[in-house]
Formats: C-alpha cells, sequence, structure tokens
C-alpha cells in the first residue's frame, strides 16, 4: 500500500499548529491542514505489511491501508467513499480520537506510525469541499419507528446507521441544541460547532428527526417514550462524575468538569451567560485529574485568563517510551503532551489530595501529599502515602476531572425494567440488547467512559442489533470489518 519504500524514504509529519500566543487568544481550532503534496507523502508511508494491524486497533474497522494508497494515487474520491463505508463521522475521529490504529501500525514498533487520524481528517474535509458530501436519504421507509435517547457520538451513529435502513428515527436529547458531549463537552478549540451543525444539518436531511429540551426520564418518561416507538437505543453517555471526598470539599471554588467545559461551551457558541463561578480569569486554579478531560480544563483555564493553572495526577508519570510489560500493538502507556499542556500551566504527578482550606467559606488552598504505589498481596498496588512531602497550592478554582462512574440512569430500571451492572452502567449483552424488550444500549451508558471511536463503533453495532429486532432477525447493515481485507 501507498509507496512500498515511502517509510524509509519520508518521516512522519505532523500538520502545523496555529501560534500558541495567537490561539490562546481565541476558540478557534488550533490544528491547520496539510499541504496537498504533504498529505500523498504520509499516505504513502503506508507500508505493504501483509497483516494491517492498524484494523486491529481499530473499533470501527477502518479500511485504513486501502484509502492511504487512494490518497497517495491522487484518488481522493475513492479515499472518502472508503473512509466513509465503515465510519460516517471522520470529521469527528480525525479530530478527537487518540488513534488506536496509530498505536497498532507496524511502523509503530520502532518509528513514528502512519498519520492515520490526520488522513481521516483531511479526506473528510476534501469530500465536503468537493461536494462529495451529500444526504443519502433511504431509498423506502420500513414503517417502524426507533427513538434515540442522546445525541452524543453513539446516539448519532445509531441513528444514521438505522434511518439508513429505512426506519423513521427521532433522536431526543436534553439540551436545547443536539451533539451532546461533542457540543457541550468538546472546547471549540479541539472541535468547532460548525463541523457538528453541518453534519446534523446533513442527518436532517437525510431524514432524522431531532427533539431537544426534553428531558426523557423526567418530562417525558422512560415508559411513554417506549410505547410511542417500536423499538429504543439509549445513548445517554456517562455523565455522572467521581467525586473527591476530603474535608472542604463543600467550599466554594470547587466544581465538576463537565459543568466547567458546557459553560464556556455554551458562551462561545453564544447561548449561555456567564457565570462568574465558572470564569478562570485572574484566578489559580488546579485541575484535578490527567486525562483528556482535564486537558481540556487546562486549555480552558488558559484561554479564560487564569493567573495560574496546574494539573495534578493521582498516577505517577508514565515512562517517555513503552515498558517491558507494554509491548506493541497494545496501547503505549507513555508520557504525552496535549495541545493544552504545549500552551502553558505546570504538571504534577503522584499527588493526593488530602484536604481542603478556605476563609469564609470559599476556597483558598489545596493541601496534598506525594505518594507511591508498591506491589501488594492481591492484584492491585498499595497506595503509600511518602512521610514529609506534604505541599499546598494556593487555589481559589479547583475543577474535578477525575473521570465519570457511569450514566445519569435516573428511573430508568423501574420504568423499563432495565438491569444496571454493579458499577452503574446499563447492562447488555453481546448483541447491545438491555434486559427489556426492543431496548438497546451503545456508548459510555453501556461500556462506561470511553472513546469517541468506541461510542460510534457501539452506536453502529447497536443499530445492527436494533434493525435485526425490527426485521424479523435480519439485518443488512454493514457489521465491523465486514469490507476488511481479512
Amino acid at each position: 500500500m501507498g509507496k512500498p519504500t515511502g517509510f524509509i524514504e519520508w518521516e512522519r509529519v505532523h500538520a502545523d499548529k496555529r501560534d500558541k500566543a495567537d490561539r490562546l487568544g481565541d476558540w478557534r481550532e488550533f490544528a491547520l491542514p496539510l499541504a496537498p503534496d504533504e498529505a500523498k507523502r504520509q499516505a504513502g508511508r503506508c507500508m505493504d505489511c501483509g497483516v494491517p494491524f492498524c484494523h486491529q486497533g481499530c473499533p470501527l474497522g477502518n479500511l485504513i491501508p486501502d484509502f492511504n494508497e487512494a490518497v497517495y494515487r491522487g484518488r481522493w474520491r475513492e479515499a472518502y467513499d472508503l473512509l466513509s463505508r465503515t465510519n460516517g463521522f471522520p470529521e469527528m475521529t480525525g479530530r478527537l480520537c487518540p488513534a488506536p490504529c496509530e498505536a497498532a501500525c507496524v511502523l509503530a514498533i520502532d518509528r513514528d506510525p502512519v498519520t492515520i487520524e490526520q488522513m481521516e481528517k483531511e479526506i473528510v474535509e476534501r469530500a465536503f469541499t468537493e461536494g462529495w458530501v451529500k444526504p443519502r436519504p433511504p431509498a423506502r421507509r420500513t414503517g417502524k419507528t426507533v427513538g434515540v435517547v442522546g445525541s452524543g457520538p453513539a446516539g448519532l451513529a445509531a441513528a444514521a446507521q438505522l434511518n439508513a435502513a429505512g426506519h423513521t428515527v427521532t433522536v431526543y436529547e436534553r439540551d436545547a441544541r443536539a451533539g451532546g458531549l461533542l457540543r457541550y463537552g468538546i472546547p471549540d478549540f479541539k472541535l468547532e460547532k460548525s463541523v457538528v451543525d453541518r453534519r446534523l444539518a446533513l442527518m436532517e436531511a437525510e431524514g432524522i428527526t431531532f427533539v431537544t429540551g426534553v428531558d426523557v426520564g423526567g418530562a417525558l418518561s422512560y415508559r411513554e417514550l417506549r410505547a410511542k416507538h417500536d423499538a429504543l437505543v439509549l445513548a445517554m453517555g456517562a455523565r455522572r462524575p467521581r467525586e473527591l471526598e476530603v474535608p472542604g470539599r463543600e467550599l466554594s471554588g470547587v466544581v465538576q468538569a463537565m459543568e466547567y467545559l458546557e459553560h464556556q461551551n455554551r458562551l462561545v457558541s453564544g447561548h449561555g451567560q456567564k457565570d462568574p463561578r465558572l470564569d478562570a480569569a485572574g484566578r489559580h486554579v488546579v485541575v484535578l485529574g490527567g486525562g483528556d478531560t482535564g486537558s481540556d480544563c487546562l486549555g480552558t483555564a488558559l484561554r479564560q485568563g487564569a493567573a495560574s493553572v496546574r494539573q495534578v495526577e493521582l498516577l505517577p508519570a508514565p515512562p517517555p517510551v513503552r515498558a517491558e510489560g507494554n509491548p506493541w500493538p497494545r496501547w503505549p502507556v507513555i508520557f504525552r503532551t496535549s495541545t493544552s499542556q504545549e500552551e502553558g500551566g505546570e504538571r504534577r504527578f503522584a499527588l493526593m489530595t488530602k484536604r481542603l482550606t478556605g476563609s469564609d467559606g470559599r476556597l483558598q488552598t489545596l493541601h496534598a501529599v506525594e505518594i507511591e504505589f508498591q506491589p501488594g498481596p492481591g492484584a492491585l498496588p498499595r497506595l503509600i502515602e511518602r512521610p514529609g512531602t506534604e505541599v499546598t497550592f494556593e487555589t481559589d478554582l479547583l475543577v474535578l476531572a477525575m473521570g465519570f462512574t457511569g450514566p445519569e440512569a435516573g428511573n430508568l430500571s423501574e420504568e423499563l425494567g432495565v438491569k444496571l451492572s454493579p458499577r452503574g452502567t446499563v447492562q447488555v449483552d453481546a448483541r447491545f440488547a438491555t434486559s427489556a424488550d426492543g431496548v438497546f444500549c451503545a456508548g459510555d451508558a453501556s461500556r462506561g467512559a470511553s472513546l469517541i471511536v468506541w461510542a460510534l463503533s457501539d452506536g453502529r453495532e447497536a443499530a445492527k442489533a436494533c434493525d435485526a429486532y425490527l426485521s424479523g432477525g435480519r439485518s443488512a447493515l454493514p457489521t465491523r470489518g465486514t469490507d476488511c481485507a481479512f
């Protein structure tokens, strides 16, 4: 695939980014497109590896060597056709996916992998520019209706597939505008919302109905919704945050990450009002959590004009290269620096928050201690505090970005009889069916907080199972990897 010696002749080249000083002054996307000649070279680095392990790394089963070959040969329309065969939202994965496919690329064994994620973005943006992306409503309707709860990645993927199968699909979203996590949880500097609106307009043109401002499980009960449709797909995400249980948690100035991010996204879109509690301007900010959500909060605080920002992680810093027990093609647990972390702020590792203190009910100081992990008698290591390593940070805004524990299920079980797992996620079988007849679940609501590419994959698979349920046991929708070479 590509040029047989391309991976030897050409080094991996990342897309340019806007200058840090410029991008901190606005909320526009930081990434710039590749030049066409460079895109061709990067696609040409895709080697004839025999067994494309990138397929194993991609939950969607994208035809990666095939679309890279098409780009290298200048056949961009063919590349788009190949990419859209397995991924209905490449403009999202090309911006937001951490690219497990690249970690599994054969070139990743001892050098830089192919720029697969960037190539997805280049292909789909070229397709939009050339006018190749058009609404494709189904040729016929089955007469069956499906309600999809949630308009995040999993819900959109399920809705698109079920609509393509000919069912009449209605997507229910409790917020004022559709998009779920894509609209309200991801900062504009990573995903401008015009990209989301562009895709939603296409879906509406294909016949999908979006009903916003409806709280399913609240004003509209799950029982009422189930009675309105022949089947349901639950895709509410995993919005229940992990809490910080330390003395002083009740002080003003402690907020959850999603509340913080959603507030700023609403302001950027012009559909919100500024809340002083969630404004970092001139304040000393600490973000608890070293993952993507924490990084998004860091970038947001810097753009809001924080006096200082620290991102604090409980775990120790990962090694710079793969550890012996972390071989290819597994996901590499290595030290990474996000674009937000490039922009400023301090990063601290192996610190555990012990208590919060303040005055007049307002947060002023975070108290932490250094920790280490020691092998224990069980499978999990023991967390040990290191004596004499206590530290304090001046803090008047603490953002909790420690992950999510599951969906906000409410009275889902009582109204539909849907079983939950011991950790509070929606329990599904291998075909994404819940314990309730005709009710399916996809994405973070059943998997737990995960990657956008898994949400899209789950949405497609849940749609296939739902289609089979509605069609009497068989579905014409594709299965992950159907078009793959092995």
